[in-house]
């Protein structure tokens, strides 16, 4: 049975369990297509959650949470992949993914292009996750070709779920760009180097975007309760860029050999993604902006216990937001987060992972022609705790506990007026059974 490098990696992190991606690709479903290698996959994500207390309007601004997932139950997202993987013998290979997802957490991936950022493209409950065309040229090792819409080369966690070790994203997460529109290139120097390199419209998510056209999004992001709190809007349109435009990124893995003992397969990771968002962090404006990232997945002498670490840093730049009729310059700077990840297995079936974070996200607010700034600060430590447990066949199970703390002092999540938080501490308990087919 074959899986991709990344999967490998991912398993070897203690992620991802090797034996429930078997089961789940042992049968792939052929698909009645022109090409009759297509298949048919993808998963049903579901969960329920308890938000302890009282009071949601200001839950943690982690990616895919939000208040509309507390204290009920959920639908998250149901994937649908078609896929039509490159043939190893042939040299000029060629193939396609379309990842489809329907949902709520559609809405939160944002790479609606109908309408643009407007309210009925964002609750349309469907999205492309992604759909590119592969391509194999045959120089060398062979580089890898992706066209089309495509996942950001960036970041410990995926946006499929059943890859992450928790239920919920890390703040990491919620700063790095998921989705991009362009092309992009990967190439293996040696089975223990790979690197790739892309070129995109913007940062993204949305599909088809332009850095010229400058619209403004809505504030929905991790620090959207920021400026929804000081009462900031966007200024449609306040930040363009020349039509000729791009975002540009890159990537390198570096795994360690045999050689290393029990180091082999610990994995070290880099990359950068420069470019035009235009809607970042949901200030609902746009600017360009850096995303920088560094991690690593670690093998230890115990071999059931695989250990992790992340540092995400977003030099977001500044742009110009509104507060009524008074412009407001805003710069956002300080923006990282370090996580540390570890997961054990129990047992065959059973496993444990634990993710431990610090945040740090701020702005730097001025009024033209008026003397000095108003600085905010906000600082979060984050820990998780998951139990997974796979009794049935293709089905991931898991119990979270998660623990948000503000680090400020100043009251963060809580409250039941949106802008308003009344608590220094957000607990949840979540139960998440995805079935993958």
């Amino acid at each position: 049975m074959n899986f991709d490098k990344w999967t490998v990696v991912l398993a070897a992190a203690g992620i991802v369990s090797l034996p429930s991606l078997a089961r789940a690709e042992e049968k792939p479903a052929s698909v009645l297509t022109a090409l009759s290698s297509t298949t048919l996959s993808g998963y049903v994500d579901t969960s329920a959650q308890w938000n302890f207390g009282t009071g949601d309007a200001n839950p943690p601004p982690y990616r895919f949470g939000g208040s509309s997932k507390a204290d009920g139950f959920n639908l998250d997202v149901v994937q649908l992949r078609l896929d039509k993987p490159l043939d190893d013998s042939e040299q000029w290979a060629a193939g396609y993914r379309v990842d489809l997802w329907m949902g709520p957490d559609a809405n939160a991936l944002g790479t609606q292009s109908v309408f643009g950022n407007n309210s009925f493209a964002s609750q349309s409950d469907f999205a492309i996750r992604q759909a590119y065309v592969k391509l194999r040229l045959p120089i060398g090792n062979g580089i890898v070709w992706k066209a089309g819409v495509f996942d950001s080369l960036i970041g410990y966690e995926s946006v499929e779920s059943p890859l992450d070790p928790n239920y919920t994203r890390s703040y990491g997460n919620s700063i790095e760009p998921q989705t991009h529109t362009g092309i992009v290139a990967s190439y293996d120097f040696t089975d223990l180097i790979s690197a790739s390199f892309g070129v995109a419209d913007t940062v993204g998510p949305i599909i088809n975007d332009r850095a010229q056209s400058g619209a403004a999004g809505f504030a929905s992001g991790p620090l959207a309760p920021l400026f929804n709190r000081f009462g900031l809007t966007a200024v449609p349109g306040s930040d363009r860029q020349a039509e000729s435009y791009k975002s540009y990124m890159g990537a390198i893995a570096v795994t360690a050999p045999q050689s290393m003992g029990f180091l082999a397969g610990s994995t070290l990771y880099g990359g950068i993604v420069n470019g035009f968002n235009n809607s970042f962090l949901g200030s609902g404006a746009g600017d360009k902006q850096t995303s920088y990232y560094a991690g690593a997945t670690v093998a230890t002498p115990i071999s059931d216990l695989r250990l992790g670490a992340a540092f995400d840093y977003l030099d977001a730049g500044s742009t110009e937001l509104q507060f009524g009729a008074i412009p407001v310059n805003v710069n956002l700077d300080e923006l990282w987060s370090v996580a540390g990840y570890a997961s054990y297995q129990l047992t065959k079936n059973l496993s444990v992972h634990g993710r431990l974070e610090y945040f740090k996200g701020g702005i730097d607010a001025s009024v033209p022609g008026l003397p000095g700034s108003i600085p905010v600060r906000e600082r979060i430590l984050a820990a998780t705790a998951t139990l997974q447990y796979d009794l049935w066949n293709n089905v991931i199970s898991r119990l979270e506990f998660r623990w948000d703390h503000s680090l400020t002092g100043n009251p963060l999540f809580g409250g039941t007026v949106t802008g308003v938080p009344t608590l220094d501490n957000a607990y949840m308990l979540a139960a998440n059974i995805i079935y993958q087919f």
